[in-house]
């Protein structure tokens, strides 16, 4: 996408412990930044502890992308569109990077700061990722066709009675709905989108219809919590 033109690559596959997936305290899982869509799709550990991944992973690009992409590379380019950082946004997730410096951990909300732009500082790299456990999940897109980037998106979880919805392709970055995640009805939680979205219109869709559709996408996965 020609978003940069380093003058050096460096390949960092041979770094261990980017590439596993282990349980984490509480339930929740730890995710290295060198697993692929394809794993985290198909793997038990995955469907288990944070099966909200596993549901987004199908709706990433086509299965060739899949068994290449990782779940750092998309995280770390954060395009707004993209599944993985609303996943994040909407689990609480907490990343870990790293540098000679030592390790520093920053919150999703945090590590989003603008289209493309994250919180990662020079000569510092993702190395992975901790989800929390949560009682229920629903991953909902709609896209022109299957792998097409999303026109919207919605990752949803419920802990307890408490819910978050996070949105791609409703703005810069993933977007949490704070307000209709207070919401205690459907029909509250519509009416608060009008303040937490403001989606930017593309060449094919205004920005009231993507409104309308991140309304949509909230009635399913309400419905599905």
């Amino acid at each position: 996408m020609r978003l940069s033109s380093p003058g050096l690559l460096v390949d960092i596959t041979g770094i261990p412990g980017l590439s596993k997936i282990e349980a984490s305290a509480g339930g929740g899982l730890r995710i290295g930044a060198l697993v692929t869509h394809a794993q985290i799709e198909k793997s038990p550990d995955v469907r288990k502890h944070a099966p909200l991944l596993a549901q987004a992973a199908p709706h990433i690009a086509h299965p060739a992308i899949r068994n290449r992409g990782t779940l750092g590379g998309s995280l770390a380019l954060a395009d707004p569109a993209a599944e993985y950082p609303a996943c994040a946004l909407a689990l609480n997730a907490t990343f870990i990077v790293l540098s000679k410096k030592g390790e520093r951990r920053v919150k999703a909300t945090e590590f989003f700061k603008g289209l493309f732009e994250t919180d990662l500082k020079s000569a510092e790299i993702l190395a992975a990722a901790e989800f929390p456990a949560v009682d229920k999940s629903a991953f909902v897109e709609l896209a022109r066709r299957h792998g097409d980037y999303a026109i919207v998106g919605l990752a949803a979880v419920r802990t307890g009675s408490q819910k978050r919805f996070a949105f791609l392709g409703a703005g810069a970055t993933p977007v949490l709905a704070v307000n209709a995640s207070k919401a205690s009805s459907l029909e509250e939680a519509r009416q608060a989108l009008e303040k937490d979205l403001d989606p930017p219109a593309d060449l094919y869709h205004s920005s009231p219809t993507k409104l309308h559709l991140a309304g949509v996408l909230l009635e399913r996965a309400w419905n599905t919590l």
